[in-house]
């Protein structure tokens, strides 16, 4: 199958929305080279995502031994290992090779690397001060790490379901024209490392007038997300959500990723790990309450939706039921 050009190649395989990390400092770098990969050779998205790993390691060895010229090696090899983690999944719906298995191989080879390189550079940093606080923070980043990914999946999981229920609820009551709700996606686009990395991408990148129209849509396409809070009306929140949105960015800007790239790259290259990795898990930790009250906003809007829905299918009934009983009575008998 002849490969498509790079425009094409860019439209296919990145995401709608990423992380300003992966969109500003890993797709310029990984999708050109998912396209050479692609062309030249029969490398598969599994091996990719085994050299990602290895790589991992790479970086990890360089952590440990603590002094600052291993820090910028590793953080070096670090940044490589994650631009090969992001090209599996960009080969897999470039070349249609991807796999449940190989989605699973990605997802747990990510977390196999922050768990080696957080112990390797936090034991570096022991060592080499005798300080027990890297101890303790080793166990930190591993355990915020575990939550942010956990958390991440069953948000995802939790929208997901959502967005199908209130979907299938609408069509029920023929809200919502079954052929075009059949085209919709599913994925929320506000979701932050989705753990379904090889689902396909929509067929163009949204403009921002395209997100303030879905935010205003008919019930063609579902949604569960809180029209107004307090959030849309921050002074020019707006204004940024839209720019971030017209450049693939979303708005969620300090996630998991961010969380990594601060540890692993910011910090050693800074030459100072305690700060940056307190930093960066403060910072974590302030956007998952902010992700999970936009999760707790989405729920209670769906359960408006939902209770809408069930009073129009009531009003429906009744409605009915009164025209039934008026076809039946005795008026309407003797003057027919």
């Amino acid at each position: 199958m002849p490969v498509p050009s790079l425009p094409e190649v860019r439209r296919l395989t990145e995401k709608q929305r990423d992380a300003w990390w992966t969109v500003l400092l890993v797709d310029p770098v990984a999708t050109p080279l998912v396209r050479w990969t692609a062309m030249w050779t029969r490398v598969t998205p599994n091996q990719i995502t085994w050299a990602a790993l290895v790589l991992g390691i790479g970086a990890a060895a360089c952590f440990a031994q603590g002094d600052w010229q291993w820090l910028v090696a590793g953080a070096v090899v670090y940044h490589v290992s994650f631009i090969l983690d992001c090209m599996d999944g960009k080969l897999a719906r470039l070349t249609g090779k991807g796999s449940a298995f190989g989605a699973w191989l990605d997802y747990i080879f990510d977390r196999v690397r922050v768990l080696i390189c957080a112990i390797a550079l936090m034991g570096g940093q022991y060592q080499r001060t005798d300080d027990v606080t890297y101890i303790w923070l080793a166990l930190a980043v591993v355990f915020l790490d575990m939550l942010r990914y956990m958390d991440a999946l069953e948000i995802w999981k939790v929208r997901l379901n959502m967005r199908r229920a209130q979907r299938e609820r609408a069509e029920e009551l023929g809200l919502v024209d079954t052929s075009a709700a059949a085209g919709t996606s599913d994925d929320d686009s506000e979701a932050d490392d989705t753990p379904v990395k090889s689902a396909a991408r929509v067929p163009a990148q949204p403009t921002a007038s395209d997100a303030s129209a879905a935010e205003s849509s008919t019930p063609a396409a579902p949604a569960v997300v809180p029209q107004s809070t307090f959030i849309t009306r921050l002074p020019g929140y707006v204004r940024l959500r839209d720019f971030l949105v017209s450049h693939r960015i979303r708005i969620h800007l300090f996630s998991g990723i961010e969380f990594q790239m601060t540890i692993f790259i910011v910090a050693p290259l800074l030459g100072s790990v305690f700060w940056p990795t307190v930093v960066a898990g403060a910072l974590l930790l302030a956007f998952e309450v902010l992700v999970v009250y936009r999760l707790l906003l989405a729920t209670r809007s769906f359960q408006r939706t939902m209770a809408r829905y069930d009073r129009l299918e009531a009003e429906r009934k009744s409605a009915q039921a009164g025209l039934a009983e008026q076809a039946n009575s005795p008026e309407r008998a003797t003057f027919v």
